[in-house]
């Protein structure tokens, strides 16, 4: 029988404010998003952890930004504004890779990216920028109330970065929106230590995980603490290649947790980082996914696509000590993983089982790279945090019976019939593992299994930072071999990328040959997206090989971009189909 889920929203009207019997509120967290209470989305995260530790938190959910009048709903906030553009960086939400307009936004009312009709359109819901934009309307509304910066967006825009629907670098965020101070990475502790402060009057000097602005005159106190400067705004503009070194000088400090203050001299001020804040432990996180979430969608915000793909997964794990060159999960979440522990993923469970629309299938228990769920290092000194390039760390320790059992006892909670994983998974990780793999295909794949080779040739996959060429056909043949003993047939989903840095329309093609011979259809090829806070879109930039600093082939240019797809759709990759019966 269903369970009564029923929870209260956090306030996101002036009426619920009331309805609590609340004159003010201590914090407004304003989102680009359309509001959903569930742990997969950071604004319910940070809302739920603050109203635990009994803060009155209220939740601004896509306001209007042609005034400040949205920003008056709940009137003065006691403590701060709590600034995000939502799950996603508002320039990716509101346009593709190749620079044209989005018409679909899965995180909006009905997908519509417009607060009119889809007929009749007005302004977007989510303004490009939307950190900057929302910050600046929240000063004007209210004068003297600190603003915090937040989310993926902030977070990867905390220093000179480049934003492709500009085509042009940037300052930090920090700097364009004014904001007292910007948290960086999962941003829990530093958001709970930033409310205590401003709450008995305290300095937000020295936070760790936050930015703060330094004048010509505070940043030469900071001299003795012998910091590490980066680039400044103006020496990357007139050096490309300074922009890289800048980028992996932050890929390094991200992955080592470095312990130095860093700086970098934007047009007019400087941006001081503040060493990391640690990851939050498997006890912590798991506390953190036990708070009341309601797990729906508020009644304002009406369907919202994205609510549709997360309503029935769980997250499982946190961090990815991959470290993609195209991709941000490492320096956003961190490199460190942390796993729940089963008891709290099966409590997640009961309560899935519980929502009056459930089906019996979990449509995801995953993470970053679901299959790193349970592995740990056995070097607690590593300052590396590269555990799958070129191959699997000897360090790092790998028990596949732990995700094994894991699965099993999800799968036996009364009411599931059907446990997927749909979230990344590593293929040279899965081939330590056999008994996992087997465990996958048999029981825990809906018939395609997505897989992210990204690429075929050995110098892009090496840009990339990606698994060796060879993995790719022995991870295929291996899972073939499993599946024929079983009776079963799995459709594999690649993800590839084309015009990545390195990537030339002759590697497509050998790519889209490849792919044939292997007896692989792509339904997922994705241009390469310069997305601010990623080596690749450093690589976009500056044209330099990220290894050697040596020039490559950077495909720019719609014409360049579209050679390299038509390269691949043009080898139309062959379908296996059964012999006649005779």
């Amino acid at each position: 029988m269903a369970q009564n889920l029923t929870r209260e929203f956090l306030p996101a009207t002036r009426k619920e404010m009331r309805a609590r019997g609340w004159d003010f509120v201590d914090v407004v967290l304003v989102t680009g998003d359309a509001y959903i209470d569930h742990p997969s989305f950071g604004i319910a995260l940070i809302g739920r952890l603050l109203e635990h530790h009994g803060y009155r938190v209220a939740i601004l959910s896509q306001p209007r930004y042609d005034s400040t009048e949205s920003f008056h709903v709940f009137g003065k906030p006691r403590l701060f504004w709590g600034i995000t553009a939502g799950n996603l960086d508002s320039i990716v939400s509101n346009y593709t890779g190749n620079g044209r307009v989005r018409e679909q936004d899965s995180y909006s009312k009905d997908g519509n990216p417009y607060f009119g009709s889809k007929k009749i359109k007005t302004e977007r819901r989510r303004p490009d920028r939307a950190v900057t934009r929302y910050a600046n309307l929240a000063r004007a509304a209210y004068k003297n109330v600190p603003v915090v910066l937040g989310g993926l967006e902030a977070s990867l825009r905390r220093f000179v970065h480049f934003d492709y629907q500009q085509n042009r670098l940037r300052g930090s965020a920090l700097a364009d929106a004014k904001a007292d101070i910007l948290v960086y990475g999962m941003g829990e502790k530093a958001v709970l230590e930033i409310a205590r402060r401003i709450s008995t009057g305290k300095s937000l000097n020295e936070i760790p995980g936050t930015c703060i602005r330094l004048s010509d005159r505070e940043k030469n106190d900071f001299e003795r603490k012998q910091p590490l400067v980066l680039p400044s705004w103006q020496e990357i503009r007139e050096d490309k290649k300074k922009f890289l070194q800048a980028e992996l000088i932050l890929d390094k400090q991200a992955r080592s947790s470095g312990k130095q203050i860093i700086l970098q001299k934007q047009q007019g001020i400087w941006v001081a980082q503040y060493p990391p804040q640690p990851p939050l432990n498997s006890v912590e996180l798991d506390k953190l996914y036990s708070l009341p979430f309601v797990r729906g969608v508020h009644p304002g915000s009406g369907r919202v696509p994205a609510w549709n793909m997360i309503r029935h997964s769980i997250t499982i794990v946190r961090g990815c000590s991959g470290n993609c060159s195209f991709c941000a999960i490492s320096r956003h979440q961190g490199p460190v993983v942390t796993s729940r522990s089963r008891e709290s993923i099966l409590a997640e469970t009961r309560k899935v089982t519980g929502m009056a629309d459930f089906k019996g299938t979990i449509s995801d228990l995953g993470g970053p790279t679901a299959n790193l769920y349970g592995v740990t290092c056995a070097k607690d000194s590593c300052r590396r945090h590269d555990c799958l390039y070129d191959h699997v760390c000897p360090h790092l320790r790998i028990d596949e019976s732990v995700f094994v059992c894991l699965l099993k006892e999800v799968s036996a909670v009364p009411g599931v019939k059907h446990v997927y994983v749909s979230s990344g998974l590593r293929m040279e990780l899965l081939l330590k593992t056999p008994k996992l793999l087997a465990e996958l295909l048999n029981h825990h794949t809906p018939g395609v299994m997505k897989i992210a080779p990204e690429h075929t040739e050995s110098h892009v996959l090496r840009l990339m930072h990606k698994q060796k060429p060879e993995v790719l056909p022995r991870f295929l043949e291996y899972c073939r071999k499993l599946t024929r003993k079983k009776g079963k047939k799995i459709i594999f989903n690649p993800y590839i990328i084309s015009a990545h840095p390195g990537c030339t329309e002759r590697d497509m093609k050998l790519l889209a040959q490849k792919m044939k011979k292997l007896g692989l259809t792509v339904k997922q090829l994705q241009d390469f997206t310069p997305t601010p806070g990623t080596l690749s879109t450093a690589m976009f930039v500056s044209g330099l090989d990220r290894d050697t600093l040596e020039p490559i082939f950077i495909p720019k240019g719609g014409g360049e971009r579209r050679r390299q797809r038509k390269a691949m759709e043009e080898k139309k990759p062959f379908k296996h189909r059964k012999r006649p019966v005779k």
